[in-house]
């Protein structure tokens, strides 16, 4: 634990908080600030409602995301129907009600500011 007077810290995620991992990605959470940031890496290949469905409990993501693509690509379906692909550079906000995949054979890495605290979690 930090004392209060802290007022100035640095991390890195080659030492997280927190790794949730799941068939073909994890999910590295760092606190700080009074923020959680997540750094999601996936291989080519995941999808989250095959291979992050099963723990978080639902068909589709509920959690909504602010984040920014770091390298690779992943498209996202809305439960609408509609979809995007998002490429390296990118900043996203995505809603609640997502399916999300890595497009192509590079693997997929991207930063998470919102929703980084319930994502992948039970």
């Amino acid at each position: 634990m930090l004392p209060d007077y802290v007022d100035f810290l640095i991390k890195r995620f080659q030492k997280p908080d927190e790794v949730r991992t799941f068939e073909k990605g994890q999910f590295e959470l760092i606190k700080i600030g009074g923020m959680t940031i997540g750094r999601a890496t996936y291989e080519p290949g995941w999808k989250w409602s095959q291979h992050v469905a099963p723990v978080a409990g639902t068909a589709l993501c509920q959690v909504e995301h602010i984040g920014m693509v770091i390298s690779g690509q992943a498209a996202c379906a809305m439960a609408d129907g509609r979809s995007y692909v998002m490429k390296p550079g990118d900043i996203f906000y995505i809603g609640p009600g997502h399916d999300s995949w890595v497009v192509g054979d590079e693997p997929y890495v991207s930063l998470h500011f919102l929703g980084a605290e319930k994502y992948a979690h039970e």
